[in-house]
């Protein structure tokens, strides 16, 4: 894979391709991760109800399931839901939101992963570290900050860690925070795009996830390369929003300007402002 150039061509992808994506996410980001498909260029439908999700797969190309908001009713409409797009090849995209923080997020977690065919799971070092059995002081849904990933010398440890954990899930991951992996069993990569604007709203985490199922279903078996694009795509958003703040702006004019950046970045700029190295 040359790097640099298959950014710019997933993101040009998902703009050409305007892939529907079903999400069952969040209730307090909802809004904001169907905003962010559609900045994308890629278009959003939500549906948690049992009954009706199965239809509503039929006519997606992924699936993204969010654990952030659970209950009972979620629980059933994601089961269903990836089954049917287990049944259909749709690539699933796994945010396991809070997984660590509770039994029942961890349980949930955990059981989508092993029985759903997930393609790529979102989350960051924590949640990740609490699906793969390992001990992890949680913080809600937040990174702990001994688990962050925020200078070279964390790059390598989390890279193994990364692929290690995508060779035993059978998916890859991206693992977001200051310094963003990307991996699966093979390759990893570390991206140093963002702002750590982005971290003091909610949802910047929900809406990558959604735009991931944006560019994985462009991508077809490429997931890899479609989740390290859309890394860089919501990273560059975030400097580029970050950048245009005056001194008497705050958390609200940056969401807004985060998703305008969305909306106006190409393949061309993203691969002129992507920060990526291969980790080896």
């Amino acid at each position: 894979m040359s790097t640099i150039p298959s950014i710019s061509a997933q993101a040009d992808a998902v703009r050409a391709a305007a892939p529907l994506v079903h999400c069952i996410t969040n209730y307090v980001t909802v809004e904001s991760c169907a905003n962010a498909l559609l900045a994308a260029g890629a278009s959003p439908i939500m549906s948690d109800e049992p009954e009706d999700v199965e239809d509503i797969t039929s006519i997606c190309g992924a699936l993204v399931l969010n654990i952030g908001t659970l209950n009972s009713r979620s629980i059933a409409g994601m089961k269903t839901a990836g089954a049917r797009a287990a049944q259909l090849g749709h690539p699933i995209v796994l945010d396991p939101v809070g997984a660590g923080a509770s039994r029942l997020r961890t349980q949930t977690a955990c059981e989508l992963l092993d029985t759903l065919p997930v393609a790529l799971v979102r989350g960051n070092m924590s949640e990740l570290k609490a699906l793969a059995g390992n001990a992890a002081a949680t913080q809600g849904v937040d990174v702990n900050p001994a688990d962050a990933v925020t200078c070279e010398d964390d790059i390598a440890p989390a890279a193994a860690f990364a692929r290690e954990f995508a060779r035993t899930a059978g998916c890859a991951v991206a693992i977001t925070g200051p310094i963003d992996i990307v991996a699966d069993a093979d390759r990893a990569f570390a991206v140093r795009n963002g702002s750590a604007w982005q971290a003091r709203i909610t949802g910047s985490g929900c809406m990558l996830s959604a735009l991931c199922g944006g560019y994985v279903a462009a991508a077809g078996a490429h997931v890899l390369e479609a989740a390290l694009a859309a890394v860089v795509h919501m990273g560059v958003a975030g400097e580029r929003a970050a950048s245009r703040l005056a001194s008497d702006e705050g958390t609200a004019t940056f969401r807004l300007r985060m998703m305008d950046e969305l909306s106006l970045l190409d393949g061309k700029t993203l691969a002129c402002a992507a920060a990526v190295s291969e980790v080896l």
